[in-house]
């Protein structure tokens, strides 16, 4: 599938999604239903396909580290521009999340072989689970609680999450146990599961899809949607010719930092009543370009 086709191809499955919410031709809860079959099957099964095939060296420890570096950064730039441009506390909140947390588990796995190669596959699923899913895990649970007023997260709390995770869990699995070339019929399996990723997600971000947005909220949202698809790609750019990474691991850290804004992240903000609209208009507007600006990211990397 050619990157045009498969950004058609999401835009409609988006359409679709949407169609089926306005229409109420679905519950409320088909999302949530939706995310929990690709978190659950979907993702366990591509992260069992692919990341047998990765040999672990120093450059993949450097793909786990970029993401981390990325927070740093983004945490230094968004208290900042906080304190420079006199932004809400709820808004700040959910820069702190968004800025570095990416859609790099629903969109990325399912674009990334679309947008690079295969073979970039692994080094996204380091970047997802070593980085997204901790940085959310840890530094994104501890944000929610500093800004709601909430009990911040004890170790055993962040851990029992960790340990608990589907995704994980495949992940562990599939560096110790998993076969690089697992028997024909396993592998028919795994590739039909991970297949079903791309439209799951598709229609679940269209039903999900949320473009409005209060007038007083224009600026942190200009700032989220900058920060998340221009500043963090260009900053893993940087970080990928520093650390001297080979194009594949590249292209999966720079398009996977290029990910438009977390659902999960803004999800867990609304249930805690930080920014809501903000949230959802970041993950909306930031899906909505990243149609842009990942081919321009693709271009850039040179495929």
């Amino acid at each position: 599938m050619s990157v045009f086709a498969a950004f058609a191809f999401v835009l409609l499955l988006m359409a679709l999604g949407r169609l089926l919410s306005w229409r109420r031709l679905v519950p409320d809860s088909a999302p949530d239903a939706l995310n929990i079959v690709v978190l659950y099957v979907c993702m366990p099964a591509t992260i069992l396909l692919q990341v047998p095939k990765l040999q672990l060296t120093g450059a993949t420890l450097g793909v786990a580290l970029v993401p981390w570096i990325l927070l740093a950064a983004s945490t230094l730039l968004v208290l900042g521009a906080a304190r420079l441009l006199k932004l809400q506390r709820p808004d700040t909140a959910v820069l702190l999340l968004e800025v570095p947390l990416g859609n790099t588990s629903f969109l990325g796995y399912a674009l990334i072989p679309v947008l690079a190669s295969p073979e970039a596959m692994p080094f996204a699923v380091l970047f997802d689970q070593f980085g997204s899913f901790l940085i959310l895990s840890t530094f994104g649970l501890t944000v929610i609680a500093i800004y709601s007023g909430g009990a911040r997260p004890t170790p055993a709390l962040v851990i029992r999450r960790v340990v608990s995770f589907p995704p994980f869990l495949a992940l562990v699995f599939a560096l110790t146990l998993m076969p690089a070339e697992p028997p024909r019929e396993i592998a028919n399996v795994l590739q039909q599961l991970a297949a079903a990723m791309l439209p799951m997600v598709g229609i679940a971000l269209g039903m999900q899809l949320r473009l409005r947005l209060p007038r007083a909220q224009l600026l942190p949202l200009g700032l989220g949607l900058a920060g998340k698809l221009l500043l963090m790609p260009a900053l893993a750019w940087a970080l990928c010719l520093l650390l001297d990474f080979e194009a594949d691991a590249r292209a999966a850290v720079v398009l996977e930092a290029a990910m438009p804004p977390m659902i999960t992240a803004a999800a867990l903000a609304a249930m805690a009543r930080l920014a809501p609209e903000l949230g959802s208009a970041l993950v909306g507007y930031g899906v909505v370009l990243s149609m842009l600006s990942l081919p321009f990211w693709r271009w850039w990397l040179g495929y």
